[in-house]
């Protein structure tokens, strides 16, 4: 039996749930160990003071791609089965922005501020419940925004396929483009690290 576990019935729901708190309560752990349950540490990346976020985050999603994509070429992992996203440019870029704006308003991201939340953090506590009531108006005016929502429909869209490149060179470019942003990162935080945020 290969990956992912769940979809070829390895596991039923019960257990997917229980599998999915142990894993957030771990993220959450290390999150708050790095420093990430602090809006200075988080905001400071904003300032160009201190990119540790940037480069963990970065590091996190080269890994994972490099670890799905060593899975599915050995079998391990049947790449077909994995949920993506549907893409929805509008909308999609729109809460990105209000995403980025909470963020550097709040200092939080959502997993960092449950984070911060959790340490007994009044500010994290205040924007895990403005991360909550938006979800709620978000929820309440659907019918009113769902036209928006689904406009520019692309479906499953991922990289090779926007790019019109083979995957294997869109990985080598990612990681590329890593390495860059990675050596970068560090040459802006020695020229603003000084700096006081």
């Amino acid at each position: 039996m290969n990956a992912p576990f769940f979809n070829h019935g390895l596991f039923g729901e019960e257990t997917s749930l229980l599998v999915a708190v142990l894993i957030g309560i771990g993220f959450g752990f290390f999150l708050e160990r790095a420093g990430f349950g602090s809006a200075r540490k988080l905001v400071a990346q904003f300032y160009l003071t201190d990119l540790a976020v940037f480069k963990v985050m970065f590091t996190a999603i080269v890994t994972a791609m490099l670890g799905v994509t060593l899975l599915g070429g050995l079998s391990v992992l049947d790449m077909s089965e994995l949920y993506l996203v549907p893409t929805y440019w509008p909308s999609q870029i729109v809460g990105g922005l209000l995403l980025g704006a909470g963020f550097v308003i709040g200092g939080y991201c959502p997993g960092t501020s449950i984070a911060a939340a959790a340490t007994g953090r009044v500010d994290g506590a205040v924007c895990v419940l403005g991360i909550a009531t938006g979800t709620l108006a978000f929820a309440a005016a659907f019918p009113w925004i769902e036209e928006f929502y689904l406009a520019g429909s692309a479906g499953d869209l991922t990289l090779p396929q926007l790019l019109h490149l083979p995957y294997g060179v869109v990985v080598v470019g990612v990681v590329a483009m890593a390495l860059g942003g990675l050596y970068g990162a560090t040459l802006i935080e020695r020229r603003f690290g000084g700096r006081n945020s």
